[in-house]
């Protein structure tokens, strides 16, 4: 078994029985879950020490999965993930099949369609979206390395993803607001 495989492995095992991960991303390593478990996405809250009145970010490996996740998706969605050189983040409204405390107070969740390949290989098993939350208190600075995610912060995950420890992290997605009547606001760069 390959590096990663064992990775997607043990990673696949601690979330399917509600644990968090701590995990590189496209973009900064991340806190992540289930989407759909409430009880794993509340440890994740607690962890960041932050209220779920915000939400998070689900990653995705597809379109079936993000068909699963919003009946309806504007045409500008495919259009700016078509276009994006940069992993991009999308905010739409009404999502439904995730744990309701996932979704923001506005009714509308943050998702990123990833070809990371232990992202993407991990939601293939999972078949599910997963949990993206920046490896960070709430209100800190998001780490740029491995070697700069707080002690405490390793510490409180079931288990940290053994690859990539030494790369150093790329910027944080761009966050797009979409609306069902396709208004687009950008909320990152």
């Amino acid at each position: 078994m390959s590096d990663i495989n064992l990775e997607v492995h043990n990673a696949f095992e601690v979330i399917q029985n509600g644990g968090i991960i701590l995990y590189p991303t496209d973009t900064v390593w991340g806190l992540g879950c289930d989407a759909t478990n409430a009880a794993a996405v509340a440890k994740i809250y607690a962890i960041k020490k932050r209220t779920d009145n915000l939400g998070m970010i689900c990653l995705m490996n597809g379109e079936k999965m993000m068909y699963n996740v919003f009946k309806e998706i504007p045409e500008v969605a495919w259009q700016i993930i078509d276009i994006s050189e940069n992993p991009t983040t999308l905010i739409l409204d009404n999502p439904r099949n995730v744990a309701a405390n996932l979704i923001a107070a506005d009714k509308s969740l943050g998702i990123r369609l990833v070809k990371e390949p232990f992202c993407f290989k991990l939601m293939e098993r999972m078949k599910k979206p997963l949990v993206s939350a920046t490896a960070n208190v709430y209100g800190q600075p998001a780490p740029i390395a491995f070697k700069d995610i707080d002690p405490e912060l390793k510490k409180a995950v079931d288990y940290v993803v053994n690859l990539n420890q030494e790369k150093i992290a790329g910027k944080p997605s761009t966050i797009i607001k979409l609306t069902a009547d396709s208004q687009v606001k950008v909320l990152r760069k």
